[in-house]
């Protein structure tokens, strides 16, 4: 399975969502709560292109976006290949 990393704020609730998608599959991330901004906030920025709205999700080396991208995938039945590699 390949590695995912979640970027976050705690009061998100997109971020819960996205979080609850991938814990309802049995997938295990890695979570960075940006809520104080700062280096966190600008490393995430950068590695996903400038977008600085969370959460911000990546599987692999792949950039999904946030958590109607990560839905999205899913319902196209393209979520769970990708998380396969």
């Amino acid at each position: 399975m390949q590695p995912v990393t979640i970027y976050t704020k705690s009061w998100c609730p997109y971020c819960h969502s996205a979080k609850d998608l991938l814990v309802k599959k049995g997938v295990a991330f890695e979570e960075i709560d940006v809520s104080e901004g700062g280096a966190k906030q600008a490393a995430m920025a950068e590695r996903a292109h400038g977008r600085s709205s969370v959460p911000q999700i990546f599987i692999g080396a792949t950039h999904v976006g946030g958590c109607d991208d990560l839905h999205a995938l899913d319902r196209a039945g393209k979520l769970d290949p990708l998380l396969n590699g």
